[in-house]
């Protein structure tokens, strides 16, 4: 073995100590510092890539059934606008009635919890958080119903049946004011605005009488189930929406939409799924936390 003599033959000491083994941090502070980590990445993560969403009511039954958790997208609409027939999380305007009863204020300690949760995605519902499916864009004409009772989008009827299982009836008046009923007038959604509707829509109450959202009051895209285990589903387009025709650009204000492709989603989860991996160290994973909403 060749070594590193210094001047007066001896060995180098810095050469010495290079060669010696590095010690492994004991577990009592490794674990502190991964859950630091982990607590770092879950507040990035859920601030400006990803967040998970608990639904607690049957407003989009079944495509959303209580108790599923979802994975919101937060970044796909900095890059396009959303799309026909895309799950999106929003906030609710005023015309927005909250589904949620807040509870008794909590004390100090309650604050705080809410406050962590909050950051790492594990919180209640906002009262104005709401999950809906896009059904018109701006400029779009949205009106109820042809005479086989359909949704139409620029004249053109949506076949609704593979997600709408339970539709509002057709005997009911339309009242502005209610969403009982499966009819209402034509909507011109106005500019920078989409108009959603509930899949389940005997119990949904959304555009059809609380109005139409601002874009940027949209969250994200929720793309797929996560959790039950037995529901890992990705939230696709129906190829319904194909065949709606766009409106003219001069009713919109704006371009045409960007059409979302296949892959999109999964391209922007990468550095998601990258960053996770930083947790895998030891083979120690860290779970981040989910955000209850209001269908």
């Amino acid at each position: 073995m060749v070594q590193t003599l210094d001047e007066d033959g001896a060995v180098d000491p810095w050469r010495r100590r290079a060669r010696r083994p590095r010690r492994q941090m004991p577990l009592w502070q490794e674990l502190p510092l991964l859950l630091v980590v982990a607590f770092c990445l879950a507040v990035l993560i859920r601030t400006f890539l990803l967040q998970a969403f608990f639904i607690p009511s049957g407003s989009m039954e079944d495509t959303l059934l209580v108790g599923d958790r979802v994975l919101v997208n937060k970044v796909v609409y900095d890059v396009r606008d959303p799309v026909r027939g895309e799950v999106v999380v929003f906030r609710g305007t005023d015309r927005w009635a909250p589904q949620v009863a807040e509870g008794p204020e909590p004390g100090f300690a309650g604050k705080l919890s809410r406050t962590v949760g909050d950051l790492v995605g594990v919180s209640r519902p906002g009262e104005k958080d709401f999950i809906k499916r896009v059904i018109g864009l701006p400029g779009d004409r949205v009106t109820c119903c042809d005479a086989e009772g359909r949704v139409l989008v620029n004249g053109t009827p949506l076949d609704e049946s593979s997600y709408v299982l339970r539709d509002s009836p057709l005997d009911i008046p339309p009242n502005p004011r209610e969403c009982r009923s499966r009819r209402f007038d034509e909507v011109v959604v106005p500019p920078g605005q989409i108009f959603v509707m509930g899949d389940h829509r005997m119990v949904s109450q959304d555009a059809r009488c609380q109005g139409p959202v601002p874009i940027e009051n949209v969250v994200g895209r929720a793309f797929t189930v996560v959790w039950p285990s037995s529901r890992w589903n990705a939230l696709s387009v129906p190829a319904t929406f194909d065949d709606v025709a766009d409106p003219p650009a001069a009713s919109t204000g704006a371009p045409p939409p960007v059409r979302p492709t296949p892959d999109g989603d999964l391209v922007l989860f990468a550095p998601t799924a990258v960053a996770l991996a930083v947790l895998a160290r030891s083979g120690r994973w860290r779970r981040v936390g989910q955000r209850r909403l209001v269908p």
